[in-house]
């Protein structure tokens, strides 16, 4: 592809890194793991990390967490407010875990949840808000974390897509109770599969660490908010106290996800550069509406939102394919026309018109680590020739 989704970011520190881990003959998830979330939650501004083996298992993880609090948790047939497009594992965990999900319309200008309308969208059942940082743009979780506040509800975040945003000069993803990232191919760094959850809770903290492993003691501290542990090492290699998964990081994730966080700032500074030389160079064509920035976004990729009623959205990305510039769905459209969604127990506030736009005219391209301005060029002349 001459403008692909994605291009790698590992050089020869990352493959000895898996040399390493390898030469070590430790490859499921050790204590080495441990350093990876503290250089983690060091880097974002958090108290606590747990690494897991994707973004997806974080959110399962993030949702199944707060089933267990000793206050203020979430039980099946709550409700929990989200915004009509992310990604479809935004919304699986509610599902999975018996929640209620309430639908909100996204802000059509920066594509996160309308937070003008998620007032108006509480019922009696609603106990928290998801919100979801979209293609690196954070929402608007400053007046989120009102809301949720002057309702007694909680605040969650998906920040799978938007590692390195900013918000007001605090991380997106430790705005609320608690906050998840990715590490796919895709993102920002990569370990190939990969996620974190990240709180300032310790109870959570320590619920998340039993959840990820089978629901037993063993990676519990001594002194945690859970148990009394035993002394004989023994009885606690098999004990079990929640209904858990096997989220378990491999030990080659961790090892490239130390070398990845060390280049992280320098990332996020290119794919900055890019998004403000995008927006340079798109902002003016009257065809496309592109995402407003809120805050410093980490710039995942580029949307374009087709506004030109003579131009079809089938004939642009036929003939961007023609020209090797690689483009998706705006992650996974307005989910609620998905046919996964009759699997759902759910409700809608209002219309989603923004959404409904999105998943009929919208398209996005990629950014990178990497100077792409070239290619931002040769996608803005491929257009202007449509």
């Amino acid at each position: 592809m001459t403008f692909p989704l994605a291009t790698p970011s590992w050089d020869e520190r990352e493959y000895a890194a898996m040399r390493r881990v390898i030469d070590r003959g430790m490859f499921t998830m050790g204590d080495e793991v441990h350093i990876f979330e503290e250089q983690f939650a060091h880097y974002v501004g958090s108290s606590y990390a747990v690494m897991v083996n994707s973004g997806s298992s974080a959110n399962l993880l993030m949702m199944a967490s707060v089933m267990y609090r000793s206050q203020n948790r979430l039980s099946k047939r709550d409700e929990v407010i989200v915004p009509a497009v992310s990604w479809s594992t935004t919304y699986t965990p509610l599902q999975q875990l018996g929640y209620r999900v309430r639908f909100v319309d996204i802000d059509p200008e920066t594509l996160n949840i309308d937070d003008a309308l998620v007032e108006a969208a509480i019922t009696e059942r609603t106990r928290a808000i998801l919100a979801v940082n979209l293609l690196g743009n954070p929402a608007n979780l400053s007046r989120l974390k009102e809301i949720a506040t002057r309702n007694n509800l909680m605040l969650l975040e998906d920040n799978c897509e938007s590692l390195g945003a900013r918000l007001d000069g605090k991380a997106t993803g430790t705005w609320g109770l608690i906050g998840t990232f990715s590490t796919f191919f895709s993102h920002h760094i990569s370990t190939m599969e990969g996620g974190v959850v990240v709180t300032d809770d310790e109870e959570l903290y320590h619920i998340m660490l039993s959840l990820r492993a089978h629901g037993w003691t063993r990676q519990l501290p001594e002194k945690n908010k859970l148990v009394d542990k035993q002394s004989d090492p023994f009885y606690e290699s098999f004990r079990f106290i929640l209904p858990g998964f096997n989220f378990r990081p491999l030990e080659r994730s961790r090892a490239i996800g130390q070398e990845q966080l060390e280049k992280l700032p320098g990332f996020i500074a290119q794919r900055r550069k890019n998004g403000a030389y995008f927006v340079d160079r798109f902002d003016n064509d009257r065809r496309f509406r592109i995402q407003r920035e809120h805050g410093d976004s980490s710039w995942f990729g580029f949307s374009l939102v087709i506004v030109d009623p003579s131009m079809s959205r089938s004939s642009v990305i036929t003939h961007l394919a023609e020209k090797d510039i690689e483009c998706r769905p705006i992650v996974a459209g307005n989910i609620l026309r998905n046919p996964v969604i009759r699997h759902f127990d759910y409700s809608v506030y209002d219309e989603c018109k923004a959404a409904n736009e999105i998943h009929d005219q919208g398209f996005f391209v990629g950014n990178s680590h990497e100077d792409i301005r070239p290619q931002i060029d040769y996608l803005s002349d491929v257009l202007s020739r449509i």
